[in-house]
């Protein structure tokens, strides 16, 4: 472990702790706490996943959780008000909630000031930093809670929260943060459109210990005497493009012989059944569900080729750059994904792996068939893709401008962006 020179202690907060969905957040806190961090977890919301990853046994920090709902602990909320009514920043914080709410007249406002006046009242005066990860909610009790104690506060940006939030609250919000991170060019280069200078990019890299080197494996088949296994592993949400995916399987020539399996969880999922079904693909789809790390690791091993079609959703929700593409690389896993959002950072088509437009059922199908029949092209971007990712994607060189922030570490100097990028 690196002893750190200086440590600014943190309350890191989060929205839900621990979710099998956001290894990437398990990962920086196990890192900073690697290097020495002296922190503290607290939660806006209680776990929903059944099971947890490795990583979440080696974090050590205690977790307080918030009350997701106020008014199932009305004491603990009434008493944190009357604590922190008379801090000198209560009143200008109070004014400040106010003016979001007449501009954003939703309960989740109000469950947000609650929030903040429980953290402005239990956490241990040594924490003097807060740190929230996501711009959104997250970020609001943080504010909220620094400006009534007068802590600094930052913020980590990822993906919903920078599309779906209102720019007048991503600009406010980054004028008043000390400072933010965002782990992608693609979203750095819109944060800084609204607040130059305020924000810096830290990809989350992976931890390679965690996903260790597969020895090379022969070529698979070529879809003509046995099924290439094909895999996806995400929520079973829009911006994902399963749906599309389906379409593009069920377009593939009969004779074909492949098997998808699908890991994760998500609100669509039961309608992805159903579509399947209408599709005549039951016998071709597997759904584990969700799963931990260890098995996830597994199916990348034993699979062919990995599959995930992002789009920007309907309302504007899209990826940034989503782990399991760099996970599945870092297994010698060739990747199929397409054009959109922050994943041309990581895969260069034809190159370390094939990308094809949003929501283009016809060039996903004709990329499908073409990597199923080529087990040789298959291997050879696997190959690439790997190499990339152990290159320029481990988790600790990309983490030192964050651990700098937080007083662990020199920061990177110069244009405010990682090595890693």
């Amino acid at each position: 472990m690196t002893e750190p020179t200086s440590s600014v202690p943190t309350a890191i907060v989060l929205k839900g702790y621990p979710r099998l969905s956001e290894t990437f957040i398990a990962q920086e806190i196990l890192e900073l706490q690697r290097r020495g961090l002296d922190y503290t977890i607290v939660s806006l919301r209680h776990p929903t996943d059944k099971a947890a990853h490795p990583v979440h046994e080696q974090i050590v920090s205690a977790v307080n959780y918030l009350p997701e709902y106020l008014y199932r602990q009305p004491l603990r909320v009434l008493k944190a008000w009357w604590q922190v009514r008379r801090l000198p920043g209560y009143d200008a914080v109070f004014r400040l909630w106010l003016k979001d709410l007449r501009r954003d007249p939703t309960p989740n406002r109000g469950r947000r000031f609650g929030q903040a006046l429980v953290l402005a009242a239990e956490l241990e005066p040594r924490y003097r930093h807060i740190y929230a990860h996501f711009l959104h909610t997250p970020a609001s009790v943080a504010r909220y809670a620094a400006l009534m104690t007068g802590r600094s506060w930052s913020a980590s940006a990822h993906a919903k929260d920078i599309w779906l939030s209102p720019t007048w609250e991503k600009r406010e919000k980054l004028q008043d943060a000390a400072w933010a991170v965002t782990c992608t060019r693609y979203g750095h280069e819109h944060l800084e459109s609204l607040v130059p200078g305020r924000t810096r990019l830290v990809y989350h890299g992976l931890d390679l210990a965690s996903f260790a080197p597969v020895a090379p494996k022969p070529p698979g088949g070529d879809g003509s005497a046995v099924p290439v296994q094909l895999l996806s592993v995400g929520r079973a949400v829009p911006k994902k493009g399963f749906d599309r995916l389906l379409e593009a399987l069920a377009g593939l020539p009969d004779g074909l012989l492949w098997h998808w399996t699908h890991i994760g969880g998500g609100k669509e999922l039961k309608a992805l059944k159903d579509q399947a079904a209408r599709l005549g693909l039951d016998d071709r789809v597997t759904w584990r569900g969700p799963a931990a790390q260890s098995a996830v690791i597994e199916a990348y091993r034993a699979s062919d080729l990995f599959i995930l079609p992002s789009r920007v959703a309907e309302d504007g929700d899209r990826d940034g750059l989503p782990n399991v593409l760099m996970e599945a690389q870092s297994q010698r896993l060739c990747c199929l994904a397409t054009a959109v959002a922050a994943i041309p950072e990581l895969i260069e088509s034809g190159v370390t792996g094939d990308l094809v437009p949003p929501d283009d059922g016809d060039a996903l199908t004709a990329a499908l068939e073409e990597l199923i029949r080529d087990p040789a092209r298959r291997a050879r971007l696997a190959a690439a893709g790997e190499e990339r990712v152990r290159d320029r994607f481990d988790h600790r060189s990309a983490i030192s401008v964050l651990a700098g922030l937080l007083g662990l570490a020199p920061a990177s100097a110069g244009t405010g962006t990682d090595a890693a990028a």
